[in-house]
């Protein structure tokens, strides 16, 4: 199963997880303010950016586009271009592993007068982008790719954009982002409807940027409204800390048997805090300490403490977008819980950097974890604290979230779990292996 390329990283069980777990700064925010930053006129200012290789692959791209994106002591700066005034780049462009960086660059170029050919690695290239490109062809945009509407592809972007009216039938900040990012350059107001709320970040961006936004309920659903052709004003953002990545040693200090692991500084936009809510639901002794705003979004410190009395609940399908990438590490959790946790509503991740519902079932399997899934849905029968036997060699897939996912695992496992190639945590939380063995966690190289 192990990749002759690949690093495998093997995970035992340790003493206590102790002390503050310092996470990289939130993805989301940091792709998006990288964006608008260039899409603004002057200079913008960004502390706390998530130096992972996605958001370096963004502010590359951002260069290709005509602006200056530059790191300057502990801050990052952007000079703008303004809305509109984004150039066609020399050559293609390069989104590696992100999903979300390709999906926003192809929003924020597609009504410019000019084409752009995106591709990314083995992975992002097996992914769906018609889901994108469809609602972008509404603005007069119109995209070649390969079979299946995936990467490489060409978008030749509209001359002369209209403004659009959309219902997205899928829930996907990615999608939803964007159009918004299109509709930046379109005259006239572009509306994006949506059945359930998700994660926005970009709607309170734009807004913080200048933009000239309106949320509300309506019949049809969540409708956002922004008026386009704005100037853009920059801005100086102090990124709050990523939950997704947060998501990793708190449920670790959850598993861990005496641990006790405070998290500084987590973004908790209600969008994203589903995980959370999801695990005091379960039991788990978790505590938000100093809560706070920064940047526009709700900030707070984190307390995770073993819970050995953690118990499996049905998460409700209304909450999945909230937590769409934090359902790997919820199944290691509800593994070492009693009873069965049901996670339904979620084919959105067989659709990810890989099929995570696959993924995570075939690993749990082979560390003796039963489940059952199908195409929207898992369940995991818990064995509780320091019942996994462990013991698997996992095959990660090139998913950054498997493999972190299944290290945790390791850590609460009577036997050691490997992991086939550790190498794609970079991509999203490269400190990950460094700030997880400060805490107590026991990792081992293996010969691939």
């Amino acid at each position: 199963m192990s990749h002759a390329s690949g690093h495998p990283l093997t995970a035992t069980a340790s003493g206590p997880l102790t002390g503050a777990a310092h996470v990289p700064g939130d993805k989301s925010i940091s792709h998006r303010s990288l964006i608008l930053g260039a899409m603004a006129v002057g200079e913008t200012r960004i502390t706390g950016l998530l130096e992972g290789q996605d958001v370096l692959d963004t502010g590359a791209a951002m260069r290709a586009f005509g602006a200056s994106v530059e790191k300057a002591g502990e801050e990052w700066v952007v000079r703008g271009v303004g809305v509109g005034g984004l150039m066609e780049p020399e050559d293609v462009i390069d989104c590696g592993n992100s999903g979300t960086g390709v999906r926003l660059l192809m929003g924020a170029a597609a009504t410019h007068g000019f084409s752009v050919t995106y591709t990314g690695d083995a992975s992002l290239r097996k992914r769906p982008m018609a889901r994108v490109t469809e609602p972008l062809s509404l603005f007069g945009a119109a995209a070649y790719g390969r079979s299946g509407g995936r990467l490489p592809m060409t978008v030749v972007g509209a001359g002369d954009p209209v403004p659009v009216r959309y219902a997205t039938p899928v829930a996907s900040a990615q999608v939803k982002s964007a159009v918004l990012l299109a509709g930046l350059n379109a005259p006239g107001e572009t509306v994006v409807i949506e059945r359930e709320a998700t994660r926005d970040h970009s709607e309170r961006m734009l807004r913080g940027f200048g933009a000239e936004i309106d949320v509300r309920r309506t019949a049809e659903g969540h409708e956002i409204t922004l008026v386009g052709r704005p100037e853009l004003s920059p801005q100086t953002i102090a990124v709050p800390r990523d939950p997704s990545s947060a998501a990793f040693p708190v449920c670790a200090a959850l598993i861990v048997p005496g641990s006790d692991v405070l998290v500084p500084n987590i973004g908790l936009n209600p969008t994203r805090a589903g995980l959370f809510e999801t695990l005091r639901e379960m039991g788990a002794d978790l505590t938000y300490e100093n809560p706070r705003e920064e940047g526009g979004e709700p900030a707070a410190d984190l307390r995770a403490r073993f819970s050995p009395d953690m118990h499996g609940i049905k998460v409700p399908p209304d909450r999945a977008a909230s937590m769409i990438d934090e359902y790997p590490i919820l199944s290691v959790v509800a593994a070492n819980a009693a009873g069965t946790t049901v996670m339904r509503g979620v084919a959105e991740l067989r659709v990810k950097e890989c099929d995570r519902i696959d993924a995570m079932a075939q690993g749990l399997r082979g560390c003796g974890v039963a489940v059952r899934d199908g195409p929207d849905w898992w369940e995991v029968d818990g064995r509780g604290p320091g019942g996994v036997p462990g013991g698997a060699m996992v095959a990660v897939h090139l998913d950054h979230r498997i493999a972190m996912s299944f290290l945790v695992a390791g850590m609460a496992a009577r036997e050691a779990v490997t992991v086939d190639d550790a190498g794609p945590i970079a991509t999203s939380f490269p400190i990950f292996r460094a700030l997880m063995e400060r805490l107590g966690a026991a990792f081992e190289e293996r010969g691939s």
